[in-house]
């Protein structure tokens, strides 16, 4: 559906910015502390046992990819929202358990990539010693650098005055030319039409959170043309999606039922 064009963006505030900021940099340096002391102190027989995991990695990765799970959850509104750079009111749409196992599939399948790796680097190589411990150490760095990824935006997706983001994506409500469902095979998500002479159409939303597509298209619609009225600071209601008409045997029922 084609939508008019929005209002000036607002801009976001530094209220609260850079304490989310630092959360985020202390989780993910305690996660990459954490598993820095599991890694290297891991003999070579060790790694050699989790490499041995792989075929579980690829069992968890099949199982993510097909789990569509029920998505029943609405947008909830935040007085502050944390974004690329700063704070402000809005709605937002947590991740959902599917988003959390492809998470914890992509951790799990790259510790046993490296660790594989790492653990056939033959003894008799000069750099062996050293190269072992470094791979390893850039493996835990990676897995900190994730978690400060996640944990320095508020939830999965966030529509707010300045634009919608979509985990560390962000779309200005300027750029959305059109928003309509997923038209694939397995619809899945909202696709955005955005403008010409910046990115592709992209898709949003999806089995990633716990809002279905159908709420998500809607308050897309209402918010876009109209962003100023996340801004005023109060807590707002999206709008519901509207319900199909109902079909003629259907009327036929609930005539009958009311009799």
């Amino acid at each position: 559906m084609s939508l008019p064009e929005p209002a000036a963006s607002v801009q976001p505030n530094r209220d609260g910015f850079w304490s989310r900021r630092l959360a985020a940099l202390l989780a993910g340096g305690a996660v990459a502390a954490v598993a820095a002391w599991l890694l290297l102190g891991m003999s070579r027989a060790d790694l050699a046992d989790v490499r041995g995991l792989a075929w579980l990695a690829t069992g968890m990765h099949l199982v993510q990819q097909r789990w569509r799970p029920r998505r029943t959850g609405r947008l909830v509104w935040h007085a502050r929202v944390a974004g690329r750079d700063g704070t402000e009111p809005g709605l937002v749409a947590r991740r959902s358990p599917a988003a959390w196992l492809e998470m914890s599939t992509g951790a799990f399948g790259g510790i046993t990539l490296t660790v594989g790796v790492v653990s056939l680097i033959p003894d008799r190589w000069s750099w062996a010693e050293v190269g072992r411990p470094v791979l390893l150490a850039g493996l835990a760095l990676g897995l900190g650098w994730a978690v400060f990824q996640e944990a320095r935006f508020t939830g999965r997706l966030a529509l707010t005055a300045s634009g919608l983001r979509d985990g560390s994506e962000w779309y200005p409500w300027s750029e959305v030319r059109e928003a309509r469902l997923n038209s694939r095979k397995r619809p899945d998500g909202v696709w955005l039409r955005l403008d010409p002479g910046r990115l592709t159409p992209q898709v949003v939303g999806g089995r990633k959170v716990t809002v279905s597509d159908e709420r998500l298209l809607a308050a897309i619609e209402h918010f876009r043309p109209r962003p100023q009225t996340l801004a005023v600071g109060l807590p707002i209601t999206p709008p519901e999606p509207p319900r199909p008409a109902a079909s003629a045997g259907e009327k036929g029922t609930l005539l009958y039922r009311m009799r």
